[in-house]
C-alpha cells in the first residue's frame, strides 16, 4: 500500500525532502508530532511583534520603542500558546527568553528603517499550482519600492549561515519569488533574509533564469516524492542535521525502525510515560 501524497508543498518542505526523504515522510506525510523548541517559539514571538509593527502603525510611527512594546503585546498573547507552555520555562528562563526576543526586535532596527518601508502585505499566504504540484507558502513581508517593484522579505531569528551555505538558505525565498511571479505576474527585484541575531542581511536578485531553474527543481522534487510514495521508499540522508532530528531513534541509519515511529509518537507523552 503506497503512501498518500501531501496535498501541497511549502518552500521549507521542498528543502526538507532534499535534506532527508525519511524525515520528510515522518513530518509531511505521516504528520508525526515534533516537540516545540525555544528557537521555534522565539521565532513565532518575534515574527508576531514585527507583523504588529507594520499592521498597526503607519510610516512615521514605527520606532524602536513601539517595536519593543509590540513584542510585549505578542508576549502576553504567547502565554496561553500550547507550544510555549510545552517548553516548561521557569520564571527566570521566561524572563531571559523575553529579553532575548526584545533584543532581536531592537536588532531589526539596525538593519532598516521601517518608516521608509512600504509593505503591501505581512504574513501573506501564496498558493499556486505548478504543474501537478500545489505550492503554498507564507511570506513574512512583501514590499513595494518607490519604482513600483516587489521585494520579498524573510525574517530569521537564528544564526546566519556561513558563506558556504548562504545560497542554499536562499532557496525558500527564491521559491516565494517564483510564487509571486505565478500569482501576481511580476518577479520581485530582490529577495532578502533579515538575520536579526548578528544582525545582517543576505540579498539575492532573482533572474528569469534563476526562477526557471527553481521551477524545474521544484517539479523534480515533486516527481521524486511521487515515486517515493508509490514505492514506499523514503531513504534517510545522514549529515550534520541528524543531531537535531527528533526522528533519529526511528532511523535505520542509527539502528531504528521507521515502522515504529507512528504508533510511538502518536501516543500522548503522559501515556508513554505511564507505559514505561
Amino acid at each position: 500500500m503506497s503512501f498518500e501524497l501531501p496535498r501541497s508543498l511549502s518552500p521549507s518542505k521542498v528543502t526538507s525532502f532534499r535534506d532527508c526523504a525519511l524525515a520528510f515522510r515522518f513530518s509531511a506525510i505521516e504528520r508525526l508530532p515534533e516537540p516545540s523548541s525555544p528557537a521555534m517559539v522565539k521565532g513565532t514571538l518575534v515574527h508576531a511583534a514585527l507583523e504588529r509593527l507594520f499592521w498597526f502603525h503607519e510610516q512615521g510611527d514605527r520606532s524602536e520603542s513601539v517595536g519593543v512594546a509590540e513584542l510585549g503585546v505578542a508576549w502576553d498573547e504567547l502565554q496561553s500558546d500550547p507550544e510555549y507552555l510545552s517548553l516548561g520555562l521557569t520564571a527566570d528562563q521566561a524572563e531571559a527568553f523575553r529579553e532575548d526576543g526584545a533584543a532581536l526586535v531592537r536588532n531589526y532596527f539596525r538593519l532598516e528603517d521601517p518608516n521608509q518601508v512600504r509593505a503591501v502585505g505581512t504574513e501573506l499566504t501564496l498558493d499556486a499550482k505548478l504543474g501537478s504540484v500545489r505550492l503554498r507558502g507564507i511570506i513574512d513581508r512583501l514590499d513595494l519600492t518607490d519604482d513600483g517593484e516587489l521585494v520579498v522579505i524573510d525574517y530569521k531569528t537564528g544564526r546566519a549561515p556561513s558563506e558556504a551555505y548562504e545560497q542554499s538558505k536562499l532557496v525558500g525565498v527564491h521559491i516565494y519569488a517564483m510564487l509571486c511571479e505565478e500569482l501576481l505576474g511580476r518577479r520581485p527585484v530582490r529577495v532578502e533574509l533579515l538575520h536579526l541575531r548578528e544582525p545582517t542581511v543576505i540579498t539575492a536578485r532573482p533572474s528569469e533564469q534563476a526562477i526557471r531553474g527553481h521551477r524545474q527543481r521544484t517539479t523534480a522534487v515533486w516527481s521524486a516524492i511521487e515515486r517515493a510514495c508509490q514505492k514506499e521508499d523514503f531513504r534517510p540522508k545522514t549529515g550534520p542535521l541528524c543531531k537535531h532530528c527528533h526522528f533519529q531513534p526511528f532511523c535505520p541509519a542509527f539502528g531504528g525502525d521507521p515502522a515504529l515511529a507512528a504508533p510511538t509518537l502518536l501516543i500522548p507523552p503522559i501515556l508513554r510515560q505511564g507505559a514505561a
